[in-house]
């Protein structure tokens, strides 16, 4: 039996809102002047992650870098989840 969406679009498009601002750690992490290979800015940024104490927030950064569809997206899903100096 398919299952309905209880949802609203407003309702949807709080609980994204609220996801992404839960998603930003505030950890600061250095990636200007570093190699701008994209898996290894993502280690950089998991690193800092695990430094900082937010391992719960690995897994989502690397799925949603690895799903991006250019280096921009993967860098700007990079940005939801550190503070890059």
């Amino acid at each position: 039996m398919k299952k309905e969406n209880m949802y609203t679009d407003a309702e949807q498009g709080e609980s994204k809102e609220m996801n992404e601002q839960n998603t930003q750690s505030g950890i600061r992490c250095r990636l200007v002047g570093e190699n701008g290979n994209i898996f290894n800015l993502v280690g950089l940024a998991i690193r800092a992650l695990k430094r900082g104490g937010r391992t719960d927030l690995v897994e989502p950064l690397q799925q949603e870098v690895f799903a991006s569809e250019s280096y921009d997206e993967a860098l700007a899903n990079i940005m939801k989840y550190v503070e890059v100096e």
